[in-house]
């Protein structure tokens, strides 16, 4: 009897096993092809040890890229100090005001000058609070598996963002100096205060969607947001300090000599610091091959205000965006710039190479998909926001390479900066922002269109940090 129940152990084992092979699972029999090719010879036993104790990308490093020592730039806007945002996902933030910085520091010949970022911090983060709680309310009918339902409760806030949130904010509540509204710590460490109103948005929206169900009016509902929105700012203000609404500020120029003493008002701060009108001075220009160039696109519900404007951009082919970033640095104007910063950067030399690394060396493996591929099967997208600032031209007035103003403090990269390569910047580029004087009008002329709506939880459009 014992016998004949091991053979049935074993008919089921073989079974089970034969099963798994035609099921996809790995069999015994898979897993054994899987070792016998895995033969060492001492070269990979070399390397065993020394991926013991060194990372991947210090092994594969590539010993002679020309590109690590290069730093000439052609063409080049002046800078005044690097900014750091530190322990946050604000890296839209401070590139936009680094724009804006610079057209000020040029306008009145000021020395290391900054914008508030906890100011128009602050302002985003009460903003993106009503956005969820009213979006919340708007949509309170539909279930909870609703997609669109789905993804405010899954990203009720975030620090992250883009140029859009710079308009609104800025449009909107103006700006002040840096020492008006100095960085806090937990300005510059925003993870715990996150946490905390992320959870708090999410209770709160669960109970607005109950009292609608109730039969609650939109009046009542609206009473209640106000009420929720009063300890949002409480928070915003404990954490941050509460923004000034009036402030008085000396000016002084690069040499450090005080010029002129006034008061002013955010708003007031802003028209005579800047005076532009940015939604209607900016245009955005994406590079995404995986969608048709040459029309004119909007995220749904990505904006950092309730009522301001979703991000909208025109989508063309990265050499058609290459002329009109090369005419803002001629003419000395920074622009704000995105990328998959994550990708081939080496943070010892600052440089951005699609040769900085020997994976294929290391591991035998090649990567081949070109840069619609790795946006399809979700491997690239932006990831962070830098001010680009400088390009280098050869004789022909072709690219070679580019730099920008980054937001990791004075030490990271190359001085605070960031260099890339002509090549790396064709794959890993996604978003530039120029002003309108600078682009053709043929790109102009798709601003007429009737923006295609993307949803908001497309894979290409998370908030940059």
């Amino acid at each position: 009897m014992r016998f004949y129940t091991l053979i049935c152990a074993l008919a089921i084992s073989a079974a089970s096993l034969a099963q798994n092979a035609t099921d996809g699972g790995i069999s015994a029999e898979t897993l054994k092809q899987l070792r016998d090719a895995n033969s060492f010879s001492p070269a990979d036993k070399a390397l065993r040890n020394a991926l013991a104790a060194n990372s991947i990308n210090s092994l594969s490093t590539t010993a002679y890229n020309p590109a690590v020592n290069d730093k000439h730039f052609s063409n080049k806007v002046k800078s005044s100090g690097i900014t750091d945002q530190q322990h946050s996902g604000r890296c839209w933030l401070f590139t936009g005001l680094n724009v804006m910085r610079a057209r000020a520091i040029a306008k009145f010949d000021l020395g290391d000058f900054q914008f508030s970022q906890s100011y128009c911090f602050f302002y985003d983060q009460l903003e993106k609070c009503n956005l969820f709680l009213q979006a919340t309310i708007d949509n309170a009918s539909k279930p909870m598996d609703d997609k669109l339902v789905e993804w405010l409760f899954q990203n009720p806030l975030s620090d992250g963002g883009q140029f859009t949130g710079i308009q609104d904010i800025v449009s909107k509540y103006g700006l002040v100096p840096a020492e008006v509204m100095p960085e806090s710590f937990n300005a510059n460490n925003t993870s715990k205060m996150a946490q905390i109103l992320k959870s708090q948005l999410r209770e709160w929206g669960l109970q607005l969607r109950k009292a609608a169900a109730a039969g609650e009016k939109k009046a009542a509902l609206a009473k209640r947001k106000t009420e929720m929105l009063k300890t949002v700012y409480h928070i915003l203000a404990v954490c941050l300090g509460e923004p000034p609404v009036e402030f008085s500020w000396t000016r002084s120029n690069s040499k450090g000599e005080p010029v002129e003493t006034k008061t002013y008002t955010p708003k007031s701060f802003y028209q005579e610091m800047v005076g532009i009108d940015l939604k209607n001075t900016y245009i955005m220009l994406m590079n995404d091959p995986t969608r048709e160039y040459y029309k004119l696109y909007t995220i749904d519900l990505d904006r950092h205000v309730y009522d301001g404007d979703n991000w909208t951009f025109v989508n063309l082919p990265v050499d058609d965006i290459k002329p009109f970033a090369i005419a803002s640095i001629k003419d000395s104007t920074m622009m704000y710039f995105s990328c998959d910063v994550g990708k081939c950067y080496n943070s010892k030399t600052g440089v951005l190479s699609v040769d900085n690394y020997d994976y294929e060396s290391l591991f035998g493996i090649k990567f081949n998909m070109d840069k619609a591929d790795r946006i399809r099967s979700f491997d690239s997208a932006s990831s962070h926001a830098m001010t680009l600032m400088a390009v280098d031209l050869d004789k022909d007035g072709k690219p070679t390479k580019w730099m920008v103003e980054n937001s990791w403090g004075a030490d990271s990269g190359y001085k605070g900066h960031v260099i890339m390569t002509d090549k790396w910047f064709n794959e890993y580029m996604f978003r530039l922002v120029v002003d309108k004087k600078y682009v053709s009008q043929k790109v102009l002329d798709v601003l007429k269109q009737k923006p295609t709506k993307l949803p908001a939880w497309d894979p290409l459009f998370a908030p940059e940090e």
